[in-house]
């Protein structure tokens, strides 16, 4: 009876030690999150703190320098040679004035003096002074140097005929229209086909300069297309009767100045 509670209790001894050798331990999962395993920790380089751009040193600007027109010396007379057939010289530096004579082709002659604004010159062929076109002159020197003798030298006078006692001159933009009193001469009085009974001289801006130019006409009004503002002189005309003998006159033009277009803005209160 012994020995058989004896092997009992040894059986019961093996089996339990073989369930305690058979079971795998399990750690329980948990709800909080797990720490992540430490990465290897690296040494990174020592941070690079580039330079300031080097400071690029502004040239000073030099003075700008605004060129000196050097005056052209004042010459008393210019040699000069006709290169047209035939040139025509005139009472005055247009060729709206009376002819005078012509200039052969390859005349040699003497410059004496020019106008202010035009292309105009005077030639001394004694014992007359008559105006040619320069650009039908070969000259020796500048025109620009000879002395400015028109407006200045009279031109010869009528004996029949005064000129204009009034003018008058309105403004339409660069356009002005000018009126004068009418003086009517006779046919006779007329030196060919092409005279024009009226000479207006005009001194008109344009680009910023001064044009002299001579219109004609046979009626007491007249049209100059264009005078713009900008020049540092006014413009202003005149106007002569002309006839085969001479001139009458002038009368000088009131000439309307420019008005102002832009009105000035009032400050705002």
């Amino acid at each position: 009876m012994k020995k058989s509670k004896i092997a009992i209790l040894i059986l019961i001894i093996l089996t339990t030690s073989a369930c305690a050798l058979g079971t795998t331990t399990e750690t329980p999962a948990s709800d909080s999150p797990q720490p992540a395993p430490a990465s290897p920790t690296l040494s990174l380089p020592a941070t690079f703190t580039p330079l300031p751009p080097t400071s690029t040193a502004t040239p000073t600007p030099l003075p700008t320098q605004t060129p000196t027109q050097t005056p052209i010396p004042t010459v008393e007379s210019l040699k000069a040679k006709v290169i047209a057939d035939k040139l025509s010289c005139r009472y005055g530096p247009g060729a709206e004035y009376l002819y005078l004579f012509a200039l052969n082709g390859g005349a040699n002659i003497k410059l004496v003096g020019r106008t202010d604004a035009n292309h105009w010159v005077l030639v001394e062929n004694s014992p007359t002074r008559c105006w040619v076109n320069a650009k039908f002159l070969e000259i020796q020197g500048d025109p620009k140097a000879l002395p400015i003798l028109y407006p200045g030298l009279k031109l010869i006078v009528s004996p029949y005929y005064p000129g204009p006692r009034w003018a008058k001159a309105t403004r339409n933009g660069n356009k002005v229209e000018i009126t004068w009193e009418a003086v009517p001469i006779s046919p006779g009085k007329y030196a060919d086909e092409f005279m024009h009974q009226y000479i207006v001289e005009v001194w008109r801006c344009e680009d910023g300069e001064i044009i002299f130019e001579t219109l004609g006409t046979n009626f007491p009004f007249i049209t100059v297309e264009n005078d713009e503002p900008g020049c540092g002189v006014p413009s202003h005309g005149r106007v002569f009767v002309q006839e085969k003998h001479g001139y009458g006159g002038p009368v000088e033009i009131p000439w309307p100045p420019h008005s102002d277009s832009a009105a000035t803005p009032s400050p705002t209160p």
